[in-house]
């Protein structure tokens, strides 16, 4: 069975989806390796590398015809390309790749319809097993990390404690918005710098982690013990909650430096925790690192991808910030990636057995239909009947 590592294609992408130290342990498993030349060259990796690993390079059509495509972004997270994507592609492939499911659920039909099995890889259930595989949380670490970075280049003040001939340096004031996993990086590196870090999070049982890290956690009067999923996601909250949440907010804000904002709901509009009044509130120079542009922003002034200045405050939205630590990410992304292709694999053929957790969370399309009851209800979809308890798993082909 043949496993081709496409380059991407989507506008300022430089991660790829598998780097060369997961070659072995996939052909190991009984794989062939197809990797489209210069697929790896912008995060690091040289064709080279995947060769010495025993890779075969290809062009892009001769990947294409592989039993496994894998890529960074596909479908609904490239929409610009998806059409011609999957144009490409035949019935019974399946395709491994963040896919947007829930914001961009209509690629999935689309991919449906073309007979591709896609598994999207931000459906990978918040479950133990699941850790390894879990994209979403590798590439949040990533985000975390380079918001806290981009934070301080654009701050005109050094971020640490300094005594020095000419003075005392107070320490900048960070105040980070959601401890999920990026806010979670973004205190920690906040904090290695040296910065006084406090941060705030709907959901109060992450506050043992915020305070772990030696950050200060910021307890609002507010109503929040349905702020959370079953998955580990925060939930969205009604107008009134969000009302009241943003005049609490407002007093610490106007006491920070820097806000990173990494409130983020899957599928959903991003809420919005800072209005203008609030950025009018803060220090003359002060910074905003807004992750959630993406979804409409955290921020009343925030743009994805652009630079804002506005009450002499800078406001940034950046919506890929892992592409940046395109070396590192793609490690990650890569680590992930091998171990649910690993998960999948029986005797050298991917095996969807559908009465295993991660699999069918992680299955969006299968056989022509789509099968994630999440997508399908955002499609507007009626329920599958559940599976028997006799219902064999199904293996892929091989090529004709």
């Amino acid at each position: 069975m043949k496993l081709a590592v496409l380059k991407e294609t989507f506008l300022g992408e430089r991660r790829v989806a598998i780097v060369p130290a997961s070659v072995k342990p996939l052909i190991k498993a009984g794989l062939e390796l197809l990797v489209e030349s210069g697929a790896g060259e912008k995060a690091g990796f040289a064709d080279s590398a995947y060769q010495a690993e025993g890779a075969t390079l290809a062009t892009r059509n001769e990947c294409l015809q592989a039993d496994i495509l894998v890529q960074v972004r596909a479908l609904g997270c490239n929409r610009e390309a998806a059409a011609s994507e999957l144009g490409s592609m035949r019935a019974g492939q399946v395709l491994i790749a963040t896919c947007d499911p829930l914001g961009e659920a209509e690629y999935l039909k689309k991919a449906a319809e073309a007979g591709v099995d896609v598994l999207a890889l931000e459906l990978i259930p918040r479950i133990t097993r699941a850790q390894s595989m879990d994209v979403l949380s590798s590439m949040a670490c990533v985000a975390g990390y380079r918001a806290a970075l981009q934070a301080a280049v654009e701050l005109p003040k050094m971020f640490p404690l300094m005594m020095t001939a000419a003075g005392t340096l107070k320490p900048a004031r960070v105040f980070v918005i959601g401890a999920g996993v990026a806010g979670l990086q973004a205190i920690a590196t906040s904090r290695r710098m040296g910065a006084v870090v406090q941060a705030y999070d709907v959901r109060p049982a992450v506050g043992e982690q915020v305070e772990s890290l030696g950050a200060k956690f910021v307890k609002l009067e507010l109503e929040a013990s349905q702020s959370e999923d079953k998955g580990g996601y925060a939930k969205a909250m009604g107008e009134d909650f969000y009302k009241k949440q943003r005049e609490l907010m407002a007093s610490v804000i106007a006491e920070s430096d820097i806000v990173i904002t990494t409130a983020a709901i899957p599928g959903k509009p991003s809420p919005l925790l800072i209005t203008e009044e609030a950025v009018m509130g803060m220090p003359a120079g002060g910074v905003i690192i807004d992750l959630a542009t993406e979804r409409g922003g955290n921020c009343a002034l925030s743009k994805p991808d652009q630079r804002v200045v506005k009450h002499n405050i800078t406001i940034l939205g950046p919506t890929n910030l892992p592409s940046e630590a395109p070396y590192h990410a793609s490690q990650m992304f890569s680590k992930n990636v091998q171990t649910l292709v690993l998960h999948l694999l029986d005797k050298g053929s991917v095996r969807f057995d559908l009465s295993d957790e991660i699999t069918a969370g992680t299955l969006a399309t299968h056989q022509s239909v789509v099968i994630n009851p999440t997508v399908r209800s955002i499609l507007g979809m009626e329920p599958l009947p559940k599976p028997t308890a006799d219902t064999e798993p199904v293996s892929t082909s091989k090529n004709p």
